[in-house]
């Protein structure tokens, strides 16, 4: 992961590093864009905490008078039920009758029940209900519009009984009959103990409350509603779905107006006294930031066109201003110092172009100097690499024809043909028109033919192997590479050693190089000759010379320096006794430097 990371920011950094002109159009890109995008955003945050603001101050205004109105509304109901509670009848009705007291009783009863048809049909369309419980009596009165009934019960109806357990003097719940209406019940008292005796509840529309619940104001999202202390919701009106957030901060709210905010959402909550109900308004984030963002993205827009135009005008100086330091750039990427170059008049005459003008005379003056030094050295080396061709080893010509001599009286004309050929194919490979370089089987072919006659020589005496890679045919090696090794083996290791002599040449590719090795069994190198040989070997770089009458291994690691560089060249190993090993390297598929001069 970390490594594909790497290789996007490198791509990304690339065109970065390798133009000024690119990095001067993002250093203006960036100065003149930046602080339009951060005071568009500053412009839209602050907005937005305006607004915020507003929106809180504004519902939290309306929260406090709304409570107050539905507290009064509240108050009302209540009054309606102490209108009831301090009847005459009522007190005269609300302790169990004595002996003897039957028609007085029977009297109260319907005292009793008239007060509260009166109540019920006074009170207005929004109670639909009036019902009184006595507990002693055990009996229920319930007054509506379909009836008008006394009932015994042997035990407190639920909400009664909550009541009297919990010692209540106020109980509010929706109507378990109709979600749109509620019940309000207020204890009665005894006066001495204030025990409870009864109760009274009015059962009443919700909807009585909708004109006053619009006073906080109706989104299309916004939620209001009335709610217990506990969370649960008793009135909503809108229908809107409430979040679990909103009913936690129901619950932790105190009791005078406040809000708080959750993830998604502010709730305002506010007391209604005396029911002990709380008004809950719930406003999605979102809302809240509408207007800001509609800022924004008017601000957004404003933004951008001013970052475009900022972005041309950026990319516009930049490049008028980075163009002539590129222009000299790429005149210093194109120079040729070998090829002759055609000279641009230079039209500036401030100080990129007294650069150019400069850099062009200076270029005119290296092309001059480079063309006499290299065509003196290519001279001198051209008559150093013809020289060494003409030559050959006196001794082996001398050792051949004798070879030749004794074959014509002792073997067949075909054998003796054979040598003579391999001799002519040698001498005509040796001093024909030189090239730096030859194909790679054109060297192995001399090779053969250079072997082929030390075979018929030594006879039985020498046993040679050669082994060639078919991805080398391709390559390209110095002439006369491979054959002075093998020589070398032979004066230097093979001859001086007594028994059998084995010699291996074998050729393949490694690591994008193509690899010859030859290695002989002779009597090997000393250690401190084999030291002082390997430290010449990379010492000598790019001259050609000889040694005694032969062409040593100097000659042959300088040549191969010459043509492909320092990474490539000869190396040798040796154990005194064993035998040697010289390995050669060459670039695989290659024409070499002095293929591009």
């Amino acid at each position: 992961m970390w490594g594909k990371m790497g290789k996007i920011g490198k791509l990304v950094t690339e065109p970065l590093r390798r133009s000024i002109r690119n990095r001067l159009i993002l250093t203006m890109i960036l100065i003149s864009v930046l602080p339009t995008l951060a005071v568009t955003l500053l412009a839209a945050e602050n907005n937005r905490k305006t607004m915020e603001a507003e929106v809180v101050e504004t519902n939290l205004s309306n929260m406090k008078w709304t409570g107050v109105y539905l507290s009064d509304q509240f108050a009302q109901l209540n009054n309606l039920i102490y209108t009831m509670l301090i009847s005459p009848s009522m007190s005269a009705y609300v302790l169990p009758a004595e002996d003897g007291q039957e028609e007085l009783d029977f009297s109260a009863q319907r005292t009793i029940l008239d007060t509260l048809t009166s109540l019920f049909y006074s009170a207005g369309n929004h109670v639909v209900g009036v019902e009184l419980y006595l507990k002693e009596r055990k009996t229920l009165l319930t007054i509506n519009a379909h009836q008008s009934d006394i009932d015994t019960v042997p035990l407190p109806p639920p909400t009664y009984a909550e009541l009297f357990g919990q010692r209540k003097d106020v109980v509010i719940h929706s109507s378990p009959d109709d979600p749109s209406r509620f019940q309000l019940t207020r204890s009665i008292n005894r006066f001495e103990n204030r025990e409870k005796i009864g109760g009274i509840t009015l059962e009443v529309q919700w909807n009585v409350f909708d004109q006053t619940l619009e006073l906080l104001g109706r989104g299309e999202e916004q939620a209001v509603f009335i709610a217990d202390a506990d969370g649960r919701i008793y009135y909503n009106p809108y229908e809107i779905q409430v979040s679990e957030s909103a009913k936690n901060i129901i619950r932790q709210s105190g009791s005078g107006p406040a809000y708080a905010r959750s993830a998604d959402e502010i709730v305002f909550t506010n007391t209604i006294d005396p029911s002990g109900l709380k008004l809950v308004k719930v406003i999605p984030n979102r809302l809240v930031y509408q207007s800001a963002m509609e800022t924004a993205r008017y601000g957004f827009i404003v933004g951008i066109v001013s970052a475009a135009v900022s972005l041309f005008i950026a990319v516009f100086i930049a490049w008028r201003t980075a163009n002539p330091i590129v222009r000299l750039a790429r005149s210093l990427k194109g120079l040729h110092l070998i090829q002759e170059a055609e000279r641009v008049p230079v039209r500036r005459y401030d100080e990129i172009g007294l650069l150019e003008n400069r850099l062009q005379q200076m270029a005119m003056r290296i092309r001059e100097h480079i063309r006499v030094e290299y065509s003196m050295s290519l001279e001198r080396k051209t008559a150093e690499l013809k020289a060494l061709q003409a030559r050959i080893n006196p001794h082996f010509l001398q050792n051949t024809l004798q070879l030749i001599g004794s074959m014509l009286f002792s073997k067949q004309p075909s054998e003796s043909y054979e040598v003579i050929r391999s001799l002519s194919d040698m001498f005509r490979y040796i001093i024909r028109e030189p090239e730096d370089l030859a194909d790679f089987m054109s060297e192995i072919n001399h090779l053969n033919h250079y072997m082929l006659i030390q075979e018929k020589r030594y006879g039985t005496r020498l046993r040679f192997t050669l082994s060639v890679d078919e991805a080398l045919r391709d390559c390209r090696i110095p002439k006369l590479t491979l054959q002075p090794i093998v020589e070398n083996a032979f004066f230097h290791g093979l001859e001086p050693k007594q028994g059998e002599w084995n010699l291996a040449v074998s050729a393949f590719a490694r690591e994008g190089k193509a690899v010859i090795r030859i290695q002989d069994n002779g009597v090997g190198i000393r250690p401190e000759r084999l030291t002082e040989l390997q430290k010449q070997l990379k010492g000598y770089k790019g001259e050609i010379w000889t040694h005694g009458e032969r062409i040593g291994l100097n000659n042959v690691a300088s040549r191969i320096g010459m043509h492909f560089g320092d990474e490539y060249g000869v190396e040798i190993e040796s154990v005194t006794g064993e035998g040697t090993i010289v390995t050669v390297s060459i670039p695989l598929r290659t024409g070499g430097h002095n293929d591009a001069l």
